[in-house]
């Protein structure tokens, strides 16, 4: 699904994040990312979604290459990809259920489906007795659960995390790290940035070391 051929991503003056990156993730695979701080590990996963472009080298997602599309094409390249990052740019004055609606009603989804996806994706992560609530009255975990919904609703072939569970106590990012493991566990391909992979046992682990690849 995902192939890295001799990435790099450099930034000005003379910065460089990724060096000589080649990997292969197959299709239905859960991988986690890991690596000390610094070490390129969402820069890795931005450059999937065309968020960022690489410097040098190939990136394909299902034979296609990224780093040369045109911004009229990422729409479509996004339709099948599930984001979950750091910044989880939830709208505050907007419902859980609208939250994850709205994604779904730009991407042109019926207003009758959209809803019905969104209801669903609320119920798969735990959610669908909070779907009236403001996030600003969910707790950390659940807003994140709620970020999760959003990235699933239009149910994507391939899910991406940045640091899921960063900040999470450790029971609540053991039970947010099991709805990304359930989802592989029904096919989607999981990649996940984790600074602890001990959450997702039995993922395939790519370790970076100041923006290489480790042994």
């Amino acid at each position: 699904m995902i192939q890295f051929d001799r990435i790099t991503k450099r930034y000005p003056p003379d910065i460089t994040a990724l060096a000589d990156i080649s990997a292969e993730i197959a299709a239905g695979e859960l991988v986690t990312i890991t690596g000390h701080s610094g070490a390129g590990k969402s820069t890795l996963l931005r450059l999937i979604p065309a968020i960022e472009r690489p410097t040098g080298g190939a990136l394909l997602v299902n034979g296609q290459n990224v780093g040369g599309l045109r911004r009229s094409a990422l729409p479509w390249l996004r339709r099948h990809i599930g984001l979950v990052f750091q910044d989880q740019k939830l709208l505050f004055d907007r419902s859980a259920l609208d939250n994850v609606l709205l994604p779904l009603e730009i991407a042109g989804f019926p207003l009758k489906e959209a809803k019905r996806r969104a209801a669903a994706a609320l119920d798969k992560v735990g959610l669908g007795q909070r779907a009236r609530a403001l996030p600003i009255a969910l707790s950390g975990g659940e807003q994140q659960r709620l970020a999760i919904a959003r990235a699933v609703a239009h149910r994507p072939a391939l899910l991406l995390a940045d640091e899921p569970t960063a900040y999470l106590d450790a029971e609540t990012a053991r039970a947010v790290a099991d709805i990304f493991i359930e989802f592989h566990r029904v096919g989607v391909t999981v990649l996940a940035a984790t600074y602890d992979a001990s959450l997702f046992p039995g993922a395939r682990q790519l370790r970076l070391d100041h923006g290489r690849l480790a042994p």
